[in-house]
């Protein structure tokens, strides 16, 4: 009988006690191609509010400054955020706070060559962009599909999926989210706990109900992580997205983080609504089992939140949940995703 697999790591590197990465200078890299590919429907560029994108997104750099610094302690028996110190929590409130108003800080980093980098070291086929708007002000969505123009996912190529977004009080919501279709976009992001918008409240029905007739799927952040402001946290809670599943059949709702504080609820949802997909990033391993183990096998999904963390940490736990079933595990970090997605076959 083999020993189990460690669940305590010193620091990202440290993954490499794992049999499914090692360590090539200075990456950590998968050891074998038979463990991928994977598809990330969860990952951000550089976020900027109240002003246009001033970070060059096209720039690489020599390393990349997640926000879970890469030699911060890791425990994988408890939800992600948990291994930020107090320290790394200031620092990553700054870097998104006052700091999107600049071109330094950690966010200099969170461009698409660096999360390109990082797909192709851990085997990450496609990566899937999630901007945030407020409702003025704000251009995420349309600058990073400009600069991700032309690194689309094809049959030979790994590349990146952008998404749209839209608030729910934008008053031009409907022309911005065409125009957004025009330019590429093949969804959508909401963020209660960013965007100060319940998700049942009857502007995000609005929008909802728009990416169904746009055939557009929807990924939703859902639920408290517990280090957002309080009224982020009530916004999030998951009480408050039974009626947008309910009520917009013709939708698919990504559940971002799957629930986070509050996955029994995410689970109970995606057992109950066929339109629900869950999305796993930020959950303990032992979570991530019990999903595996009680959700609807073709719809749930891998995702990394990157750049709060390395892609490396949610592809290790489904290695680890995995073990022994190989179909569910194909499942789970690729086809589920590349199926709703419409992602080309890889050759």
């Amino acid at each position: 009988m083999s020993a189990p697999l460690p669940t305590h790591f010193d620091n990202i590197f440290d993954l490499a006690k794992l049999p499914y990465f090692e360590v090539r200078g200075s990456e950590l890299v998968l050891a074998d191609s038979k463990f991928g590919p994977a598809v990330d429907v969860h990952s951000h560029l550089s976020l900027t509010f109240l002003i246009k994108q001033r970070v060059n997104l096209l720039l690489e750099t020599e390393t990349i400054s997640h926000y879970l610094p890469d030699d911060r302690a890791i425990d994988f028996e408890v939800y992600q955020n948990r291994n930020f110190t107090d320290a790394d929590l200031k620092a990553l409130e700054a870097d998104l706070g006052l700091g999107s108003l600049g071109t330094t800080g950690m966010r200099v980093t969170h461009t698409i060559p660096n999360l390109m980098r990082e797909m192709r070291q851990v085997g990450v086929r496609a990566s899937v962009l999630l901007p945030i708007e407020f409702p003025v002000l704000s251009r995420n969505a349309e600058t990073w599909l400009e600069a991700s123009r032309g690194r689309e996912v094809t049959s030979e190529h790994d590349g990146l999926i952008c998404f749209g977004s839209v608030h729910p009080f934008d008053p031009r919501m409907e022309k911005r989210l065409d125009e957004q279709v025009a330019m590429g976009a093949r969804g959508v992001k909401i963020h209660p706990a960013v965007q100060l918008v319940r998700p049942d409240h009857d502007r995000a029905m609005k929008v909802y109900r728009a990416c169904g007739v746009r055939n557009l799927p929807v990924l939703i952040h859902c639920g408290p992580v517990d280090i957002e402001g309080a009224l982020g946290r009530r916004m999030s809670q998951l009480r408050h997205y039974e009626r947008a599943v309910a009520e917009c059949p013709e939708t698919t709702f990504f559940l971002g983080h799957s629930g986070a504080m509050q996955m029994e609820e995410g689970l109970r949802l995606a057992k109950r609504y066929d339109n629900v997909v869950l999305e796993m990033s930020g959950q303990s391993l032992p979570n991530v089992r019990r999903i595996l183990e009680e959700a609807p096998q073709d719809r749930i999904v891998y995702g990394s939140d990157w750049p709060f963390y390395h892609q490396a940490i949610g592809i290790a736990k489904v290695l680890m949940a995995t073990e022994g079933n190989e179909a569910q595990r194909k499942r789970v970090l690729h086809d589920n995703a590349a199926r709703i997605l419409r992602l080309p076959a890889r050759a």
